[in-house]
C-alpha cells in the first residue's frame, strides 16, 4: 500500500496498543479513543509515527456502507420528526460558530481570518482550503480542526459513559456480526457498494463523498433486499483504530506549547460549542420526543466519520445522525465564505 512504512506501521501498533489497553480498562469508545490517545502521546514525545492515509481511504467508504446497512422501511416513517432538528441547525451553528470565533480571536488571539475559520464546525479538509485561500494560517486552522475533533469525540464519550450511562464496546452496537455471516455475494455487494460509492460520489461532488456516497448506494441495496447485513463487526474495530490513529497523528510535528494552546483553546471552544448543542438538543427532546442522545449526536461539532463511528458505538440511530452531519457540513461550506464576505470589513 502507498505510503505505507515504517512510521506508519508504528502508529498503527500503537494505535493497536492503545485501543487494547483502552478496551480492558473500560475507557469508553475504546478502539478510537486508545490509538488517539497512544499516537498523540507518541507525537508530542517525536516519536516517528505517520497516520495510514492510505488504509484510510479504505475504511472510510467501508463505514459509508455501514451507516447504509441501518436504513430501513421503517425508518422512512421517522423522516418527519427530523424536521424540527433540521430547522433549529442553522441558528445552532450561528450560535455555536459565533462564540468559538470569539474564542480563537479574544482569547487565542488568532488574526480575524484563522480565527473565523478555525472556529467553524465544518469538514476539516475544506476549512483548511478556505481559510488558507481567504489568507489565513493554515497550519492553526489545522491544528485547530484536528483538537476539535479529538476533543469533541473525548468529551461525548464521557457524556454518555459518566451522565446518560450509555458504555460502548466499540463494535458498532449491541450485535456482532461475524466474518462468516456473510456470503460471498454480501462481501460482493458491499464491496462494490463502496467502490462505486466512492467513486459516484466524487463525481457527483457530494459533501463527505467517500462516506456519503457508499452510505446511499447501501441504503439502497439493503432497502431492497439486495442484501440483508451489515459489514462485519470486525471491519467497524478496524475502522475506529484507523479513524483514532489519523487524528492522532494530525499532531506530528507541532511543537509543545503549539499543542497545549492548541488543545487548551480547543477544549474551551468545543466545551461550551457542546454545552449550546445541549441546550438545543434538549428542545427537540421537549418539543418532539426525540431521544437526547441522538439529538446531542446529531449537533456535537465532530467530523462526519467520527461521529458516525461513536453514534454506531453508542447503538444509536446511525442515519439519522450522518444525514443531519451531512447537512451541516454542506451549509457551513457553503455558507462560511459568504458570511465572512460580509463581515470581513467589520472583522478586520
Amino acid at each position: 500500500m502507498a505510503g505505507f512504512d515504517r512510521k506508519t506501521a508504528l502508529a498503527l501498533l500503537l494505535g493497536l496498543t492503545g485501543g487494547v489497553v483502552a478496551y480492558f480498562v473500560g475507557l469508553p469508545l475504546p478502539w478510537m479513543l486508545g490509538p488517539m490517545i497512544a499516537n498523540v502521546a507518541a507525537a508530542m514525545l517525536r516519536a516517528p509515527v505517520k497516520g495510514p492515509a492510505g488504509l484510510r481511504n479504505i475504511v472510510v467508504p467501508v463505514i459509508g456502507v455501514l451507516l447504509g446497512s441501518g436504513v430501513t422501511a421503517e425508518l422512512f416513517g421517522l423522516v418527519s420528526t427530523w424536521v424540527l432538528t433540521l430547522a433549529l441547525l442553522p441558528p445552532f451553528l450561528l450560535v455555536a460558530a459565533g462564540v468559538s470565533f470569539l474564542i480563537y480571536r479574544r482569547v487565542g488571539g488568532y488574526d480575524p481570518v484563522t480565527a473565523y475559520y478555525a472556529a467553524m464546525p465544518g469538514g476539516l479538509n475544506e476549512m483548511i482550503l478556505l481559510g488558507a485561500e481567504a489568507g489565513g494560517s493554515e497550519r492553526q486552522i489545522a491544528l485547530a480542526h484536528a483538537a476539535r475533533v479529538m476533543i469533541v469525540i473525548i468529551f461525548v464519550a464521557l457524556f454518555f459513559g459518566l451522565v446518560l450511562g450509555v458504555s460502548a464496546g466499540g463494535t458498532g452496537g449491541a450485535n456482532w456480526t461475524a466474518l462468516d455471516a456473510l456470503s460471498l455475494r454480501d462481501y460482493a455487494v458491499l464491496g462494490l457498494c463502496a467502490i462505486a460509492g466512492a467513486w459516484l460520489g466524487k463525481i457527483a461532488r457530494l459533501p463527505a463523498a467517500p462516506v456519503f456516497g457508499p452510505m446511499i448506494l447501501s441504503a439502497i441495496a439493503h432497502y431492497t433486499g439486495l442484501v440483508t447485513v451489515p459489514p462485519p463487526s470486525l471491519f467497524v474495530i478496524a475502522a475506529q483504530l484507523t479513524i483514532g490513529t489519523v487524528i492522532g497523528t494530525r499532531f506530528v510535528g507541532a511543537k509543545m506549547a503549539d499543542l497545549r494552546r492548541e488543545l487548551g483553546l480547543a477544549a474551551l471552544a468545543s466545551g461550551i460549542m457542546l454545552a449550546i448543542a445541549l441546550g438545543f438538543a434538549e428542545v427537540i427532546v421537549l418539543a418532539g420526543g426525540m431521544p437526547l442522545a441522538q439529538a446531542f449526536l446529531a449537533y456535537a461539532p465532530g467530523g462526519l466519520t467520527e461521529m458516525s463511528l461513536l453514534t454506531l458505538a453508542m447503538g444509536q440511530d446511525a442515519t439519522y445522525v450522518s444525514v443531519i452531519h451531512v447537512i451541516r457540513i454542506t451549509l457551513v461550506i457553503a455558507a462560511a465564505p459568504l458570511v465572512f464576505a460580509m463581515i470581513r470589513k467589520r472583522a478586520l
